[in-house]
């Protein structure tokens, strides 16, 4: 007599074992694909940060603007067409 405890355990069948590792190295290759297009999508919006004209005056040209808003104002001229 024999307990449950000390009885042989069967392994499984070696289809069982390979089904697994099938399904790992999927799941595997999935997850570092997507990181591989993560880290792709990262790198491009880095060195792509869009550059843009801006009409701003630069800080320089400040006194320029603060002297004209100064001056006398000229009176305003109405043409009509």
């Amino acid at each position: 007599m024999t307990t449950p405890l000390l009885k042989k355990a069967h392994p499984p069948p070696l289809h069982e074992d390979a089904n697994t590792v099938v399904i790992a190295v999927v799941i595997t290759l999935v997850f570092l694909t997507l990181l591989t297009v993560l880290v792709v999508i990262i790198i491009y919006l880095y060195r792509n940060k869009g550059s843009y004209l801006t009409y701003e005056q630069p800080a320089a040209e400040t006194d320029v603007v603060m002297q004209m808003e100064d001056a006398p104002a000229k009176e305003k001229e109405e043409y009509f067409i």
